[in-house]
């Protein structure tokens, strides 16, 4: 591969022998399908509410622009430089998710969305990755130390983050980043009476929900019984993976993105099963599967707590986001407005994902050397050389 010299010791070159370009190859080709998608699903969408047809398409990519500067920036920062940046991220995101609250835009109901600057962000995308590090923190701090404080702050920041997207209403987030929350305290090696507790706990919220909340319990009947209420969409998108069969309509010759509203975002993998078929699903599928495997294997040898339970969550919560959004475009889920990760339409999702993934191939940089893994860690650049 042609890039710096191996002796050069400057940032980008060690940046440049040092990160997973297998993993930056799988992120591009999602990001390359997504425009494509996207081209295919928008322009109906656009045209039905007056833009150019290609609106969604051409911001989609506009988007794609600075996730590349955040990929590549996150990911020349050592571990310490991970832990400060989501540390000051997951408190601007707390501010803004409170501040949503109060003077956010309803949309359908929910409070989601806030102008900052003029820009739209959605604060949820932002708690996802940097409360996933910030847990990893403290998790790592009582494995460290034995000391059971660190594992109640974690849990108490996890009851704050659930409690500012339950008030959104964003039940399908919160379940989210509880499951990560949960991966990483298990991981983490708590005590079983803990664990058996919080799974207690999650079983008792759901069922909280269930009963109290009409949107929950809507959406859980209707994946049980389809005939007891509108399953549009659902339906329509397991219609279109029916008409495309193995290899698809073609492109363009899709019908989906003209009665589905949000074709160019959550049912955007209906898309993609109907114009270029079974085989076209099934290369999504293996890409997502790539990251997260390609990730998990290049921590099996890591020694560093933090570390692992930082990229393993961010991984996990990459790969789950995936996983309930085609689960529920293949109805194996129940509905839950979830995007594709890099591949449906989205600012906010596509940058918060840039930043996750990026804090993904900071932590999972390879480093032979106990002076190596000190750079990492402390941001001091070693006297020995990265091997590759």
């Amino acid at each position: 591969m042609i890039g710096p010299a191996r002796t050069d010791t400057s940032v980008v070159g060690r940046w440049w022998w040092t990160v997973d370009w297998w993993t930056i190859a799988a992120l591009a080709v999602l990001m390359a399908i997504g425009i494509v998608l996207v081209m295919a699903a928008s322009p109906p969408v656009a045209t039905r509410i007056g833009l150019n047809p290609f609106y969604f398409a051409q911001r989609q990519a506009l988007f794609l622009a600075p996730a590349l500067v955040v990929i590549a920036g996150v990911s020349m920062l050592g571990a310490k430089g991970v832990r400060r940046l989501a540390i000051a991220g997951f408190g601007v995101a707390i501010l803004l998710a409170i501040a949503t609250l109060v003077l956010g835009d309803p949309v359908n109901g929910a409070r989601r969305w806030i102008h900052v600057g003029g820009i739209l962000v959605q604060p949820s995308e932002i708690l996802k990755p940097t409360f996933a590090v910030v847990s990893a923190v403290m998790l790592a701090a009582y494995q460290r130390t034995g000391d059971t404080r660190m594992g109640l702050a974690s849990l108490g920041l996890l009851a704050l983050v659930l409690v500012l997207l339950a008030a959104q209403p964003d039940y399908g987030m919160a379940a989210v980043v509880a499951a990560v929350w949960f991966t990483q305290f298990f991981i983490a090696g708590m005590p079983l009476r803990w664990v058996a507790a919080m799974a207690v706990a999650g079983a008792g919220l759901l069922g909280v929900a269930y009963a109290f909340v009409p949107h929950v319990t809507s959406r859980i009947d209707r994946f049980l019984n389809p005939g007891s209420g509108d399953n549009y969409q659902v339906d329509t998108a397991l219609n279109a993976f029916a008409a495309g069969g193995a290899l698809g309509r073609g492109p363009g010759e899709g019908v989906v993105k003209s009665v589905l509203p949000d074709a160019h975002t959550d049912f955007i993998f209906a898309v993609a099963g109907e114009e270029f078929g079974m085989v076209a699903g099934l290369l999504i599928v293996a890409a997502f599967a790539f990251v997260v495997l390609r990730g998990f294997t290049r921590l099996l040898h890591e020694g560093n707590y933090f570390i692992v339970l930082a990229a393993g969550g961010l991984l996990a919560q990459f790969g789950l986001q995936a996983f309930v959004n085609m689960g529920v475009n293949l109805r194996l889920l129940p509905a839950k407005g979830m995007t594709l990760p890099f591949i449906s339409y989205g600012g906010s999702s596509i940058l918060a994902l840039a930043l996750g993934m990026g804090m993904v191939l900071a932590l999972t940089r390879q480093r032979s050397t106990a002076a190596e893994t000190r750079w990492m860690l402390d941001g001091a650049a070693p006297s020995t050389r990265v091997q590759a």
